[in-house]
């Protein structure tokens, strides 16, 4: 029984994972891109470790795995931000100097 439930998370994670890789190729601009990659992606990473967690079942395991599931739920969205913030600043320098050329 816990086999299964290992497969149903490992092939879960890697759906979303892939959904991810898919999306960061066919989206057509970097905020669509990043929200594909920081949301399926975190998502997909996730629930492959909670498989893992599972199918080791120890303690130190679970407990590298409630770790690195810790930082990734922290500093996705954060480097997300600072991406998005960055793409923002490009794009309103741009904007600025379009109008000067005017």
């Amino acid at each position: 029984m816990i086999d299964v439930i290992v497969g149903l998370f490992l092939i879960a994670g890697a759906a979303f994972v892939l959904i991810a890789a898919i999306g960061i190729v066919r989206l057509p601009d970097l905020l669509t891109r990043m929200h594909a990659s920081t949301k399926a992606g975190t998502l997909g990473a996730l629930l492959v470790m909670v498989g893992l967690a599972f199918y080791e079942g120890s303690g130190e395991v679970v407990s590298k795995v409630v770790a690195t599931s810790l930082f990734l739920l922290l500093t996705a969205p954060i480097a997300a931000h600072m991406i998005g913030r960055a793409h923002a600043r490009v794009m309103q320098k741009l904007k600025d100097e379009e109008a000067a050329d005017d």
